[in-house]
């Protein structure tokens, strides 16, 4: 655990999308796959990915490339879902509802335990088979006895505050923060905050700083037509 701490943030990052593509080449039946090839599926360079991976000890033989079921187990024990962490949802509103029932997240070792609302109107209700919404009276209780690590907070801004604190103060150690705010808790909660809107911005401004690229590429090319058609002219006047 040491090394991992040496770790760059933005190779945890990108860990994932190297689990996900590996799992779709299980799937596929692909046994072996070279650093060059793995780096044209997931449009990275080569070099980025030995890079990456040997942070953690490389896992790649030379001449051979890289296991895929291997290297697809190590990962999985790096990023921890290797074993089941257990979790609630704090907000039974659609995008609550939509994570519990999203069946990729067990599979991934990610077991939704319970969901909680303050609307006394839905205490009840069944979302799923074996998760129906509880109260916020028996947050701290549940979060103690059902050995709970993480809490998904799919409530408005001005709860997610004192909700936050709530869930640390019961023994939480990392929040999924859906919520528009940043929380400001203790050092050994792990926050990971997924702020929908800001990635819409992070688009918008793709999809425009695209156009102006492309535009850009057209312009030098119209140049470039023109400055084309007056050398022939003067060639023509020329002659």
């Amino acid at each position: 655990m040491e090394d991992s701490k040496k770790i760059s943030s933005a190779v945890i990052r990108r860990l994932p999308r190297y689990y996900r593509y590996l799992g779709e080449l299980i799937e596929s039946g692909v046994q072996r796959i070279s650093s060059k090839d793995l780096s044209t599926k997931m449009k990275v360079t080569a070099s980025q990915i030995r890079q990456d991976l040997n942070n953690f000890g490389g896992f790649g033989q030379q001449g051979y490339g890289y296991n895929v079921k291997y290297l697809y187990d190590e990962i999985g024990k790096i990023l921890g879902i290797n074993r089941k962490h257990y979790m609630i949802i704090i907000g039974a509103g659609n995008l609550g509802r939509a994570i519990i029932n999203y069946a990729d997240f067990e599979k991934r070792g990610f077991v939704v335990r319970g969901v909680f609302d303050c609307n006394p109107e839905l205490e009840g209700q069944v979302i799923r088979d074996d998760i129906s919404i509880m109260m916020m009276d028996k947050l701290e209780d549940f979060i103690k006895n059902n050995n709970i690590e993480i809490a998904a907070l799919t409530i408005p801004k001005e709860a997610a505050k004192k909700i936050g604190r709530r869930v640390a103060d019961a023994g939480i150690k990392a929040i999924w923060n859906f919520a528009h705010t940043d929380l400001n808790l203790p050092d050994d909660v792990i926050v990971e905050n997924v702020h929908l809107s800001e990635s819409l911005m992070r688009l918008s401004y793709n999809i425009a700083n695209k156009k102006l690229v492309d535009n850009s590429r057209i312009k030098k090319l119209e140049y470039s037509r023109v400055f084309m058609n007056v050398e022939l002219l003067r060639g023509i006047v020329n002659v």
